[in-house]
């Protein structure tokens, strides 16, 4: 058997807000959502299922790979909507992408908080 991998559930201060958040960021369309969960669905019927829990969010990290072109649609979203963004993980580099692993890359919050990288060309 293959393992591919189907869904997570994602901690939201409000679920639907960053459901569009990730619609808009990577340019998918709404997907049915049900009962606590409000879902984007990415390639492959990957869900990302918003939730939000009764508890403190704690910050997480995802990271998406996209093609050149919707990378640099979504950094014009970023930077249109005024997102701090950094090319590096510890934040030290704002305002900037990186060309790391032969690609490009960038990372920045999502309305709840967690950590979102964005790169073209994966690690590994």
């Amino acid at each position: 058997m293959t393992v591919t991998f189907n869904h997570t559930i994602i901690a939201a201060k409000d679920r639907h807000e960053s459901a569009r958040f990730f619609r808009e960021l990577l340019e998918v369309p709404e997907a049915p959502s049900w009962g606590p969960f409000t879902n984007v669905q990415l390639d492959e019927g990957v869900l990302l299922q918003f939730a939000e829990p009764p508890v403190d969010i704690q910050m997480q990290h995802y990271a998406f790979l996209v093609d050149d072109e919707l990378f640099d649609r979504a950094y014009g979203r970023i930077v249109e909507r005024g997102i701090e963004h950094w090319a590096d993980p510890q934040m030290r580099r704002p305002g900037e992408t990186n060309t790391e692993h032969g690609g490009r890359g960038v990372y920045f919050k999502d309305p709840a908080g967690h950590a979102i990288e964005l790169i073209t060309r994966p690690y590994l």
